[in-house]
């Protein structure tokens, strides 16, 4: 299916044509019938010939009151059929239509020159497509027509189906976005909508969220020209069965979409045609699809400004649109979206900034620049954006660009670098202090970053990051004398741990002890017992010469040192397998104790002989 509208100054024959072509009356309303003049919206269709596919017309009012009914049936709907008629020729109608199909971008139509029974239609004609060739129309076919005598008619019918076959196939794979341009109640079906599908495929079952995100709501049924379909594809126009709560959900000027795949903004920023955005109104009012609504205008440069939108709305980048002042005192004017998530202007000088950015950009999707500016982006908020993704994440479904990428890599590694300095005792740099040091969205940056290969790599652990040579602190001068000390001690009597008194004389706490431990200088058995990190070998070999098995008091007497010791001690080495319990008693050392049965590693301690690996050295 194609689908046009129609333009043109009111009383011109716009609705007499479109119903001598369908012979279908596109007035529905009973007062339309009754004064000859189309109020609203109307939708008629037929087949230009036996084997080509259907034409549907939405018929607008001409009308200067309402021309927001005009531009929500001309929204979405990519051709016209622009009337002028032959005995009146160009009125201001005709130009304020004309603005707005430029404004939108519009480039294909056909000129119809109606009432050529009533008026030489050539003058009217020449002048006509003079002034749409100055549009984004350009140059268009013309055709002079008499919907009462017929004259014109089958020529009209061969332009039109060139005009449909010359119209670009919409994506069938493209996100929905319906625009509403009617919402009723039918007994048995429930609530029904109506709309021009611009892109995309509509099937039964469905699930399409309202454009403010209040409803959920599933296509239970689908008609398009009054036959039920199992899907509906693009374009065309389509009636849709919906299924579930829909208080004040719908109706025109609402949408419907696909659910998660569009952003809903209140902020673009625009460039804008033909007039001077300084020149415009403050307040304005913006007309996309069949949506029209109030925003308010901040010029940012010559052609570029900013509005902020009293309803969100589902936009994308290098979407068009219209401006138009309330009370209509002046032509539209045209608009392209540049950004639907714009950069907030706070500081001093950020409005000129942002304008001499603008100014570079086109309004066509462009992923690599858009990556650039934003440096770092979800892929799926761009997709949102109407934006192609341009590059393969670096973490989840997060974009970077290269440079950005490659300068927050530098400043990790000289943040972790500064942290190591500033906290000798615990050098790793917590992975959420990174993420806030660097301004970070989300953690898995950081992982991401953390794992580059580089000059100098980067350690994960625990969640800290640690720099080349940093995983063991670095222990100030006062630190490392006092732990001189307790090794001197225990250098004497290796089993008879320093008392809390001692550890406290030296000013070991809690904290400095952990850093000793890390640095591989001590070995904490538990808390509060503290030995040289070799003590797990020694006392292996004094276990080993015991007759076997043994108890906890000749363990004790064998490794010279108290019971506050000797439990933890025996503990800790069950624990890494190099003796087991016999009994309640009694414990061996293992005999499988060389395979390293359940053992544990740590990075800052020695390995540790077992005790059958002790005898065969004393051997």
């Amino acid at each position: 299916m194609r689908v046009l509208a129609t333009a043109g100054h009111v009383d011109h024959g716009k609705s007499a044509l479109v119903r001598a072509l369908t012979g279908m009356e596109p007035d529905r309303l009973e007062e339309e019938r009754r004064r000859g003049l189309t109020l609203d919206l109307g939708f008629v269709w037929t087949r230009l010939g036996p084997d080509e596919e259907h034409i549907a017309f939405v018929d607008v009012p001409g009308h200067e009151k309402f021309v927001a009914t005009m531009l929500a049936g001309v929204g979405p709907v990519p051709a016209v059929l622009f009337v002028v008629a032959a005995d009146q020729g160009w009125q201001p109608q005709s130009q304020e239509h004309l603005a707005i199909l430029d404004a939108l971008g519009v480039r294909h139509a056909v000129l119809a020159v109606t009432r050529s029974d009533l008026a030489d239609p050539e003058p009217v004609r020449a002048d006509a497509v003079e002034r749409i060739a100055e549009t984004s129309l350009g140059k268009v076919p013309s055709v002079a027509v008499s919907a009462v005598t017929g004259a014109g008619l089958d020529e009209l019918r061969t332009e039109l189906d060139r005009l449909a076959r010359s119209l670009p196939e919409p994506p069938a794979d493209a996100d929905v976005r319906l625009w509403l341009d009617r919402a009723f109640t039918v007994r048995g079906h429930g609530t029904v909508v109506t709309g021009t599908l611009g892109a995309g495929t509509l099937r039964v079952g469905d699930r399409l969220v309202t454009g403010d995100g209040s409803a959920v709501l599933r296509v239970r049924g689908l008609q398009c020209l009054h036959e039920e379909r199992a899907d509906v594809r693009a374009v065309a126009r389509v009636a849709v069965k919906l299924h579930g709560s829909v208080d004040g959900a719908v109706r025109r000027g609402q949408v419907l979409l696909t659910p998660d795949r569009w952003l809903v903004t209140e902020v673009i920023d625009v460039r804008i045609a033909v007039e001077p955005a300084r020149e415009l109104p403050r307040t304005v009012v913006l007309h996309i699809g069949t949506c029209a609504v109030v925003a308010a205008v901040r010029p940012l440069g010559e052609d570029t400004a900013r509005l902020t939108l009293r309803q969100a709305l589902p936009l994308r980048v290098g979407d068009r649109a219209v401006l138009r002042e309330p009370g209509g005192r002046r032509m539209p004017c045209g608009v392209t979206v540049l950004d639907v998530q714009p950069p907030r202007l706070t500081r001093r000088g950020a409005g000129r900034a942002r304008a001499a950015e603008l100014a570079d950009m086109t309004g066509r999707p462009d992923g690599a620049g858009e990556l650039r500016r934003r440096r770092l982006v979800r892929s799926s908020e761009l997709s949102a954006m109407g934006v192609p993704v341009p590059a393969m994440p670096v973490a989840g479904d997060w974009l970077a660009d290269e440079v950005h990428w490659a300068e927050l890599r530098e400043r990790l590694g000289a943040e972790v670098e500064r942290y190591a300095e500033q906290h000798p005792l615990e050098p790793g740099l917590p992975a959420e202090a990174a993420r806030r040091l660097l301004g970070l969205p989300d953690r898995s940056l950081v992982d991401a970053l953390a794992g580059l290969p580089g000059a100098s790599e980067l350690v994960r652990k625990q969640g800290r990051l640690y720099g080349p040579g940093s995983l063991r602190p670095t222990l100030p001068p006062p630190l490392a004398a006092a732990v001189e000390a307790v090794r001197r001690d225990l250098a004497q009597a290796p089993f008879r741990a320093p008392e809390a008194d001692r550890l406290n004389e030296l000013g070991l706490n809690r904290k400095a002890l952990a850093a000793a431990v890390s640095a591989g200088a001590l070995l904490t058995v538990t808390d509060g017992i503290v030995l040289l990190p070799e003590a797990g070998d020694q006392a292996a070999a004094v276990l080993r010469r015991l007759p076997q098995p043994f108890t906890l008091s000749e363990a004790r007497r064998a490794l010279d040192t108290t019971r506050r010791v000797a439990v933890p001690l025996l503990e800790f080495l069950d624990a890494r397998g190099y003796t087991e319990r016999v009994d309640d008693q009694r414990r061996r050392c293992r005999s499988d104790a060389g395979s390293g049965g359940g053992r544990e590693s740590n990075p800052f301690i020695n390995p540790i002989v077992t005790c059958e690996d002790s005898e065969n050295q004393d051997k």
